[in-house]
């Protein structure tokens, strides 16, 4: 079951392993990221920063979109994390199991950065999107999830599409 489904543009980090993981219980980690999945040097870091408490997986999106089509993936607890909007969107139209929560954590401050000088708008301390991203966004709400920004476990979740107006 996929407890969580957290956009973070750091993939694995503190947040992550120390706070996150214990909040939601999981067991699993899995990490749905292209460049990750093809770059050993990421992860390595990525399994290093994992809770030795979860059992950690680094994949494409297209193969954790796969992996979770097979019923023993029911059988655990899930923490998945993405890094960009157009992959979380991909993992929803994907996955046939509905995520118990799908949140927005951090995005848009180390996020690649176009270069005819367009800045990315503020919507929270740790959210920065360009406009075709907010789009992609609102496309995931769209699709009936229900989704929330929220850094820590400390904060106050807040609800995207309040956020967007």
């Amino acid at each position: 079951m996929i407890k969580l489904l957290r956009l973070d543009e750091r993939l694995i980090h503190g947040q992550i392993a120390i706070k996150w993981s214990r909040h939601t219980g999981v067991d699993r980690i899995i990490v749905a990221n292209d460049a990750a999945a093809a770059n050993p040097t990421i992860q390595k870091s990525l399994m290093m920063a994992a809770p030795a408490t979860c059992k950690t997986a680094i994949k494409s999106v297209d193969d954790v979109i796969a992996m979770m089509k097979n019923p023993k993936a029911a059988d655990h607890k899930i923490l998945m994390i993405c890094q960009t909007p157009a992959d979380l969107l991909k993992l929803l139209q994907g996955i046939e199991e509905k995520p118990e929560t799908v949140q927005v954590g951090n995005y848009g401050r180390i996020a690649s950065k176009k270069t005819d000088g367009s800045q990315r708008k503020t919507y929270g301390a740790n959210l920065y999107l360009y406009p075709e991203e907010e789009e992609t966004l609102k496309q995931v709400l769209n699709l009936g999830y229900s989704a929330i920004y929220q850094t820590t476990p400390e904060d106050s979740a807040e609800s995207l599409a309040k956020m967007f107006g």
